[in-house]
């Protein structure tokens, strides 16, 4: 199975495609029960089948298998059910998923792949108060499927916490506003959120921050309202949106659809960031009327391009 980049949704329409997966876990009796997880297909390159690898002695972790040759690349691949501290039960038709988000292709090894659906962000339930075993931070999301619930994994949390050293943990500023500016940040990680806190705070921002998309164009249409109560503008609240887009409920395409519809909220510019954001992919945010888009491995340049943003429409930024 290959997916095909070119067949997408249509941006704006608070919609994504998820590729079911499932990892056989034994239970008590040693027998397979499946648990059921998911992936947006944008970050999926392919599906192949095991290559049957035997951990390496100098593994740097555990779930680590080796690598293989495929299309020009080293895959490495990743027993994710190793990662999660599930008893998978080995099976000769194993499969690999093959992805590729923020500049890398990795293989993940499962059970097997299950089909492809098309849900609204606003089925997908955050994870808070859901029962399961797994750390938070590694679930987006569930989705409801009637027969079971998918768990919408993280895999860009996963590859951090392996090599904490490409993280964005060292997020740095070295620019600085001659002024202090007013950010809006959405995205529904508490560490991402933190992190771009502190990048655009050492850049002299103030930052008010929203879980989803949902939330934050909630919170821009009540400074809308108090902005015409007060005979002002929006722009005397607020300098510029920066917003994930993954998150449940809203994404941020759809977020940035609804602000440059708008003829007050269109006034601020918007920065979408994302793993899945490629030179193939930049026209999504493009179609929407995103004014820039950071993939996440670029994410220490926030405040530098926000501060350039701005400054490009004639507001001070510089000392």
């Amino acid at each position: 199975m290959e997916n095909n980049k070119e067949i997408l949704l249509e941006t704006g329409t608070n919609e994504l495609e998820i590729l079911e997966f499932f990892i056989d876990e034994a239970d008590r009796h040693g027998k397979p029960q499946p648990c059921h997880f998911g992936v947006n297909v944008a970050k999926v390159m392919q599906v192949i089948e095991s290559p049957n690898l035997e951990p390496p002695e100098s593994a740097p972790h555990p779930c680590f298998m080796g690598t293989i040759p495929l299309r020009g690349h080293i895959l490495p691949v990743l027993d994710l059910s190793n990662w999660l501290g599930m008893d998978r039960v080995k099976k000769e038709d194993d499969v690999v998923i093959v992805t590729e988000f923020s500049q890398a292709v990795t293989g993940f090894l499962v059970s097997g792949v299950t089909e492809i659906h098309r849900v609204g962000w606003p089925e997908v339930i955050p994870p808070q108060g859901m029962l399961n075993s797994f750390d938070q931070n590694t679930i987006i999301g569930l989705v409801d499927i009637h027969e079971h619930f998918i768990q919408l994994l993280d895999l860009e949390h996963i590859l951090s916490d392996l090599d904490p050293t490409s993280t964005l943990a060292a997020w740095t500023s070295d620019v600085q506003a001659a002024r202090q500016l007013r950010a809006l940040v959405a995205d529904d990680s508490a560490t991402i959120r933190a992190m771009l806190k502190n990048n655009l705070e050492a850049a002299n921002f103030d930052i008010r921050l929203t879980n989803t998309g949902e939330d934050a164009l909630l919170k821009l249409r009540a400074l809308k309202e108090q902005a015409s109560e007060e005979g002002k503008t929006i722009r005397d609240y607020l300098d510029i949106i920066i917003a994930d887009i993954e998150m449940p409920r809203m994404d941020g395409f759809t977020l940035t659809k609804n602000i440059k519809e708008d003829p007050e909220l269109s006034q601020l510019p918007v920065i979408l960031y994302s793993s899945i954001i490629t030179d193939e992919l930049r026209h999504k945010g493009e179609s929407v009327r995103a004014d820039a888009q950071v993939a996440k491995p670029d994410m220490d340049k926030m405040a530098a391009l926000a501060i350039e943003l701005l400054g490009e429409r004639g507001i001070e930024v510089r000392s």
